[in-house]
């Protein structure tokens, strides 16, 4: 048997009242124009955008870190295509929570600090550092490289009548440079095992005249 709803007349009323009126009759003067007219009750604007207003596109996926290349573990040489520090090769350490590789110099062989680098911009090569049983500090997560509050900027009428036009870099701080050598200080030291290792780190990373990076073996 199909299944029948009753509603009582108080229920009916109250569901009628919830909906809001769209339209209300407003009374016109003049003989011409029929006493009465519906109007709706919110006006159309008079003005509108000349362009779209481009609205976001709402997105029912969540974003998931990408998956860390087979090429690379820990320990393997990284070459960086983008960035500062383009052209120098690292150590890859772990893959960040963001998807992000920390990575590493170290910092005495080339002057690259810890630092997060993506995937995307970076070579695999087939050279390898030792690490052995190195563990690095649950520390080095994506907050530890989070930026300091922002600080209120000036105008660019103030820069350019400042007297002191050159912009000061903000110091290291000393946690972070005893952080860097007490991770740098395993890797250089595994580093110094393998013969002309040190040199490889050091130096960078290009292409000549008539050099094709698919063409190349790393």
């Amino acid at each position: 048997m199909a299944r029948t709803n009753i509603y009582t007349g108080s229920q009916k009323a109250a569901q009628v009242t919830d909906a809001p009126a769209e339209t209300k009759e407003v009374t016109v003067g003049g003989d011409k124009n029929g006493g009465k007219r519906t109007v709706p009750v919110q006006k159309a604007p008079r003005f509108y955008p000349a362009e779209d207003v481009p609205v976001p596109k709402k997105s029912r996926k969540t974003p998931k870190p990408a998956s860390l290349r087979a090429s690379i573990t820990p320990g393997t040489v990284l070459i960086l295509l983008a960035g500062r520090f383009r052209g120098k090769r690292v150590v890859f350490l772990k893959q960040l929570e963001s998807g992000l590789l920390l990575v590493t110099g170290p910092f005495k062989v080339n002057g690259v600090p810890l630092r997060r680098v993506n995937q995307a911009y970076v070579i695999a090569t087939s050279t390898k550092v030792d690490l052995g049983d190195f563990k690095l500090d649950e520390k080095f997560t994506d907050s530890y490289f989070a930026a300091g509050p922002k600080q209120s900027r000036k105008s660019a009428e103030e820069e350019f009548f400042s007297a002191d036009k050159v912009k000061e870099r903000e110091p290291i701080s000393e946690a972070r440079t005893a952080d860097q050598k007490e991770v740098d200080k395993t890797i250089l030291a595994a580093v110094k095992k393998t013969e002309n290792l040190s040199k490889y780190l050091a130096s960078s990373w290009g292409l000549s005249k008539g050099q094709f990076p698919h063409q190349l073996k790393f």
